[in-house]
């Protein structure tokens, strides 16, 4: 199947030009070469970017809808084709596709899509305001106005009973569009109002039968009884419950024809969700004080303006008690002392307000006021729902246990108690830092205390925040609140350094000025260093230098480094004024390949980066823009020129031959042979094979696999599919996206196809990888998004196509055969959640299948390599499970997935069944077999 071989330059920059499908009404060409494409509202809008030039261009399709820029449907933004199934009016505008392959600009081509769309016609009535009397529809002049959303604009026609009514057609009517609404509405003024006025009148709104779109129709009749509504609520005004009872609110027309219809809002915007409303009724059950509220009802007709009438809920509830003492004010002094005067002071939340009563007690016993004990309320507008009690001339007969008691009037909620005592015991708070608490020194992610002694009696409250800068505590607060004076921070982060203040709190304690201390925290942590990972890629006999530098570090003096290959210690020292190591191989040999690492170290931990030196070949790069690929000179078989360059042929040893897989579509096994490849004089030069014998009308999965010296580089894959019209490749892989893995339509959210190259500049920092397995920034992998709006524990799941149970040698595996189920995963950053995965066998449920392998948490910024032997009886698809953490940082990322007959070997011996590719699915090396 494989013949003959040529050469010649071929690298090009992108040109792109967009064509459409699915059901389009018209496509226009406009000025500047810009078209439109009209579509009716509810149809499959379907467009298509078809692209040269090599290396094959990535494509991404955004939309700008007025001067705002967005991204839509995240799954089919990376793809060449844009599928918009039952489009919506407001997902019209101008579509832009852009076409990028790293040569010259970028190519770019719009189209404008127009939905047309028209609702139904709505008639209000309406009569002149100065001619209004109680009885106005028995008056001369009324107005019928006809209104429909519609794109292309709307035309409007009326008729009485079966008379076409048009302007001059009788004197009594007048048809007319109000100047500041032109070609939105239209107005049928009834002149003189006669008998024959009372009738059946009909609104058409028409768009000309575009689209195919009919037209609609509305009818109103008009007696000498039409009238707007009125309505009755039979209700008190407010209405003052207890928490848990039900509340029904009735509402009811007392006028109207048409017969209005009633519904319910509330100033909340949006009814609670427990209520139910029926007939006009509305029923709160169980109602609580986050029910309270205006609750309005409104009826219309379309005759005169709705009719509205409203009802406040109030639910009587007492919260948030609390207390200060207030020393003599006539003498600067914070301390209670005998013969001055002090006071205390007690305060809740009260609803209604007008409902809240306060009580005295002294040691257990009824207090009233008196000339030395003055009991007041103070005056609500300054601070509402306080009472104070002002003891004069403090004696020691006066010291014990006051008691404030807070009650609504007619009961029915609890009372609220508060103590407060006042002895010679009683004074006023102090703040200090325990010797040794500041400054506190801690690693990154341990837990730390911040303590303030706090002492006086009673006990304040103490308020924490930050003294050195206005940004939010660790709960996201501007303030935390303590009750012992101990604030806890749990995986403290560098960027929480820096200076704490806690400070007493009015209430609970003394009114006097606050008592405040600070705190220094300095959070130690590893050096941060670039690269994290890089892949080397290098010859034989050829020198090979490698740099590590230091980004951030705390602290940052006293860095020391080791560079290893494996285990093996190569080089260390000390760092002096630089912020860089370097390590160089002079002349790499053979085992000079493997990873290298060096790891930077300060007190608080390690920072390490990692090399991998290697000798494999980059992948090749197809070639899409063969002109006239297909011939066939036999009526079975078809015949294809595949053509290919190697990308950076001259950064690894000569390649010296090409491994060329080729199997049918749904076929397990590839064929394989081993093709010699001429020496390469250039970067860019076209290689050419032609594949022969190919069956009609089969669809074939080429995969091509560059050997060196070293062995077997990175592969490649396309498909070419055979049509009547002639042969072409998929070259994104129109119908398999993701390499035919599908996404789980029962889970919460849907994996991404993504590349470092197209990836957001706005993407979560510090989670997910750089770049795929192999390092590349173009590659592909799939991955979950974790931001807003994932929530904790939601998942997403992706299912592999379904594989029969049939090896390759029956005689050599065991009954049942064994897989080996191999893929590489990246799980970085403090959220993460957690990464199943599952083998589901024919006529299993998912929730039945437990998992084959499963991990979670942090796993650090690398991507790493999980395999596990699998033992399926029937048919099986493997499915991967990601579970969002407790935060927006736990991408969790998958690559380079691979089935191979046997169970896992160590170290691995591969023979590939079924492979899939980077650039074209989702991975750097995809291979299932």
């Amino acid at each position: 199947m494989l013949e003959g071989a040529c050469c010649q330059g071929v690298y090009a920059p992108p040109s792109v030009r967009i064509v459409y499908s699915g059901h389009a009404c018209n496509v226009e060409e406009e000025r500047n070469t810009e078209r439109v494409y009209t579509i009716r509202e509810g149809e499959t809008l379907e467009l298509t970017c078809l692209v040269t030039g090599h290396p094959r261009p990535q494509i991404r399709w955004t939309k700008t809808a007025g001067s705002v820029s967005d991204r839509f449907q995240d799954s089919s933004v990376f793809n060449e084709t844009l599928h918009i199934a039952k489009i919506q009016r407001n997902q019209g505008g101008r579509y832009y596709c852009k076409a990028e392959n790293g040569l010259g600009s970028p190519a770019i081509k719009s189209i404008r899509v127009d939905v047309y769309y028209l609702d139904d016609p709505v008639v209000t009535v309406h009569q002149s305001i100065g001619e209004a009397k109680e009885q106005f529809y028995y008056e001369r002049t009324v107005f019928l106005r006809c209104v429909a959303n519609s794109n292309p604009p709307v035309r409007y026609s009326w008729h009485r009973g079966r008379d076409v009514l048009s302007q001059g057609s009788d004197k009594g009517v007048e048809i007319y569009e109000p100047f500041f609404t032109q070609g939105e509405t239209k107005i049928l003024k009834l002149k003189n109002l006669r008998p024959k006025d009372y009738a059946n009148y009909s609104c058409i709104a028409s768009v000309r039968s575009v689209c195919g779109i009919p037209d609609r129709r509305v009818i109103f009749r008009l007696t000498n009884k039409t009238a707007s509504p009125s309505i009755k609520l039979l209700v008190e005004d407010p209405i003052v419950v207890n928490p848990g009872q039900t509340v029904s609110l009735v509402c009811i027309a007392t006028g109207g024809v048409p017969t209005p219809n009633l519904t319910w809002s509330s100033s909340s915007e949006k009814l609670p969700e427990k209520s139910v409303v029926k007939d006009g009724t509305l029923t709160l059950p169980a109602i609580s004080s986050e029910d309270a509220g205006v609750y309005s009802c409104i009826a219309s007709n379309n005759v005169g303006n709705p009719a509205k009438k409203s009802t406040t809920i109030v639910v009587r509830a007492l919260k948030k008690g609390r207390f200060w003492i207030t020393p003599d004010p006539y003498h600067n002094d914070d301390n209670i002392q005998i013969g001055r005067e002090v006071k205390i002071s007690c305060q809740v939340e009260a609803t209604p307000p007008e409902e809240l009563l306060f009580s005295w007690l002294k040691n257990g016993r009824a207090l009233r006021s008196s000339e030395r004990m003055v009991i007041t309320q103070t005056d609500p507008d300054i601070s509402p729902g306080t009472t104070n009690l002002d003891i004069i001339d403090l004696k020691f007969t006066d010291f014990g246990t006051y008691t404030c008691v807070a009650s609504l009037r007619g009961g029915g909620i609890p009372e609220i108690s508060i103590d407060v005592n006042i002895s010679s015991t009683t004074v006023p708070p102090n703040l200090t830092v325990p010797r040794g608490k500041s400054p506190l020194v801690v690693r990154e992610g341990e837990t730390v205390e911040l303590e303030c002694l706090v002492s006086g009696k009673p006990k304040p409250i103490i308020l924490w925040s930050r003294a050195d800068k206005e940004v939010p505590m660790p709960d996201g607060s501007m303030q935390m609140e303590s009750y012992d004076g101990v604030l806890r921070i749990v995986n403290v982060s560098r960027e929480m350094t820096g200076s704490y203040r806690c400070q007493t709190s009015q209430y609970n304690g003394f009114n006097v000025k606050p008592r405040e201390a600070v705190v220094e925290l300095i959070v130690q942590y590893p050096p941060a260093v670039e690269p994290v990972w890089s892949e080397v890629r290098q010859g034989l006999n050829r020198p090979v230098a490698m740099s590590c530098r230091v980004l951030r570090a705390h602290p940052s003096r006293v860095l020391r480094y080791e560079w290893r290959l494996g285990s093996r210690l190569l080089h260390a020292g000390h760092f002096d004024t630089r912020d860089e190591t370097e390590y160089t191989v002079r002349s790499l040999t053979r085992e000079g390949y493997g990873e290298y690492t060096c790891d930077i170290i300060n007190e608080a931990g390690a920072g390490r980066c990692t090399f991998l030196v290697t000798g494999k070949a980059y992948h090749p790069e197809f070639y899409y823009d063969t002109y006239s690929p297909l011939w066939q000179n036999r009526p079975r078989v078809y015949g294809f020129k595949l053509q290919w360059t190697q990308m950076n042929p001259d950064a690894v040893d000569r390649i010296m031959a090409y491994r060329l897989g080729i199997r049918q579509v749904n076929n397990i096994h590839f064929g394989n042979s081993i093709s010699p490849f001429p020496l390469q004089k250039m970067k860019g030069e076209l290689i050419t094979y032609n594949l022969t014998e190919l069956i009609r009308p089969e669809a074939y999965e080429v995969r091509l696999t560059p050997i060196t010296r070293f062995g077997e580089g990175d592969f490649t894959i396309r498909m070419v599919t055979y049509s009547g019209d002639g042969l072409y490749p998929s070259p994104f892989f129109e119908e398999e996206p993701m390499c035919m893995f599908t996404q789980d339509k029962n889970d919460n959210f849907d994996w991404t196809r993504h590349s470092a190259a197209t990836r957001d500049t706005k993407y979560t920092p510090n989670t997910g990888p750089s770049g795929d397995r192999a390092g590349s920034k173009q590659g592909f992998y799939m991955y979950i998004e974790t931001s807003r709006p994932r929530k904790d524990g939601e998942k997403a799941r992706l299912l592999s196509p379904t594989f029969n149970v049939a090896p390759k040698n029956p005689y050599g595996i065991t009954n049942p055969p064994a897989y080996c189920f191999g893929f590489y995963y990246h799980m970085y950053g403090k959220h993460i959640g957690t990464l199943n995965a599952f083998m589901k066998q024919k006529g299993q449920a998912t929730a039945d299948a437990g998992p084959v392998w499963s991990l979670s948490g942090n796993q650090g910024d690398r991507w790493r390599q999980a395999k596990i032997s699998i033992h399926p009886t029937s048919s099986f698809q493997v499915i991967f499970e990601g579970i969002r953490g407790p935060g927006i940082e736990g991408d969790i990322a998958i690559d380079d997935v691979t089935l191979e007959e046997g169970e896992c070997p160590d170290p691995p011996n591969t023979v590939y069944l079924f492979l899939y590719r980077p650039g074209q699915c989702f991975c750097s090396h995809c291979s299932f077999l």
